[in-house]
């Protein structure tokens, strides 16, 4: 197996909240280098992607927020990843994490831990759709990179939320 980075700076959006098309621009599968721009906002396609959603978007008020931060920790500390931050938005999830896994699987199962929590607390049921399908990552090979995105995940969202650590 390769050599594992250092962290994973990963982000995910809930259901319906950042869709091809949008105005400030998305990615995709064939258009998804790092550091290179958002494609351009194209309405006719944000109008179709919206067509095609089966539920509302999903928003994380404060107590959504707090529990999926409380999930993330949890899940992390269960599987003995190393979370280094985590900042749960009303929109997406920011995590900088260390972990012998793909991160795919990292996203999968905090997504997974996260919506079971919600169930539990009474937030819908297990037929919400709360999260977007992919999510994106970033590979950090360096001390420097880490700090960066620890620092980007805590401190530049605007307005603190639900966040570890605090």
């Amino acid at each position: 197996m390769p050599e594992l980075p250092l962290a994973f700076f990963i982000t995910f959006h809930s259901y319906g909240t950042w869709l091809h098309g949008q105005n400030h621009g998305s990615v995709d599968k064939d258009h998804n280098e790092y550091g290179t721009p958002f494609l351009p906002g194209n309405a006719d396609q944000y109008a179709q992607k919206r067509e095609r959603m089966t539920q509302a978007p999903y928003l994380l008020d404060d107590r959504r927020r707090a529990i999926v931060c409380e999930a993330i920790v949890q899940d992390c500390q269960f599987r003995g990843w190393q979370l280094r931050a985590v900042h749960v938005r009303s929109n997406h999830v920011h995590l900088v994490v260390s972990a012998d896994r793909d991160p795919d699987d990292v996203v999968k199962s905090c997504k997974t831990n996260a919506s079971k929590f919600l169930n539990r607390a009474g937030f819908e049921d297990s037929n919400r759709k709360r999260w977007a399908t992919h999510g994106s990552t970033l590979y950090l090979w360096s001390e420097e990179a880490v700090a960066d995105k620890i620092d980007y995940t805590l401190n530049r969202q605007g307005e603190p939320m639900a966040r570890f650590p605090i």
